[in-house]
């Protein structure tokens, strides 16, 4: 054997130990954990690799996808909606997904963020659309709810999930905006004269409160005099009754000199004229208390 034969057998040799390892380095597949490979043989899906070691047929499977199973945030999108009593609005999204069976992404959408973007767009125009304004400012949490869950029961054909879909901002126009602001205005005040009403009111209610029980309180005490005066008009008429003619005749003339008194009691000089029959009232009642003394 010359040296021709030997180098050309080594050759030989080493291009066979060459194909084995390339041969092994494309069979092994060390796949990260943040990623999913798709496989194919000879044009058709073959199989996903996880993340690991895995092993496949070289030269006949390759891998033909890179697919990120990470959470992935589509850019803030601005899309107008209306509402079901005719107002412009530009509402805000966000969305959140992740890939859960990447042939399916691979093979069933092309661009499956415009897909995403262009499917919660039309949703929240649809929601927006069955709502007032006033429920769409009030009920914002259930309004993400509902396109949160059709969104995620649209894009399950295309082997994805979507995580999170929140509407970060409704906006409205200038010409709205002003016409809420006027409304707010003008419920202000409407709430400021129903409050200065209802004090007025009440103010009205004490006062008639207050003049009720006034008058209660007069009727009480002409009540209480009534009967005083009933007591002592049975007091004077078992008087009457006991002693005759004499002990009327000194009770008029007892309430003469007490109304000659009171005049007599007036402030500032005055002249008074005392009829003749005061001055014998006056004798009247001396001779009566002789009389009784």
């Amino acid at each position: 054997m010359n040296f021709q034969q030997i180098a050309g057998s080594g050759a030989v040799y080493l291009a066979i130990a060459l194909f084995i390892i390339v041969a092994i380095f494309k069979a092994v597949r060390i796949v990260p954990q943040s990623e999913k490979f798709v496989v194919e043989r000879f044009g058709r899906l073959r199989a996903v690799l996880g993340p690991g070691i895995n092993f496949t047929v070289p030269f006949l499977d390759r891998v033909a996808h890179k697919v990120s199973i990470l959470e992935r945030q589509l850019p803030n999108a601005r899309q107008d909606a209306i509402t079901a009593d005719n107002v412009l609005l530009q509402v805000e999204t966000s969305v959140f997904y992740r890939v859960t069976e990447p042939e399916k992404t691979v093979y069933r959408i092309r661009d499956v963020d415009a897909a995403i973007a262009t499917t919660v767009a039309g949703i929240v125009r649809s929601e927006i659309g069955k709502l007032e304004l006033d429920q769409v400012q009030s009920n914002r949490a259930q309004l993400i709810d509902r396109v949160r869950e059709h969104v995620k029961a649209m894009v399950d054909d295309w082997g994805v999930e979507v995580t999170r879909a929140e509407i970060l901002d409704v906006a409205l126009d200038e010409a709205t905006r002003h016409a809420m602001l006027q409304q707010l205005n003008a419920e202000r005040a409407r709430r400021a004269q129903v409050m200065e009403a209802e004090g007025k009111k009440r103010a009205v209610e004490l006062a008639s409160d207050a003049d009720l029980y006034a008058a209660e309180q007069q009727a009480k005490a002409r009540r209480i005099t009534a009967d005083a005066e009933a007591y002592a008009t049975g007091v004077i008429a078992g008087a009457i009754k006991e002693n005759g003619l004499e002990a009327a005749q000194f009770q008029v003339a007892l309430k003469q000199v007490e109304a000659l008194q009171a005049v007599a009691s007036g402030q500032g000089k005055q002249t008074i004229l005392v009829p003749a029959n005061a001055l014998e009232a006056f004798g009247d009642a001396f001779k009566m208390l002789k009389g009784r003394g």
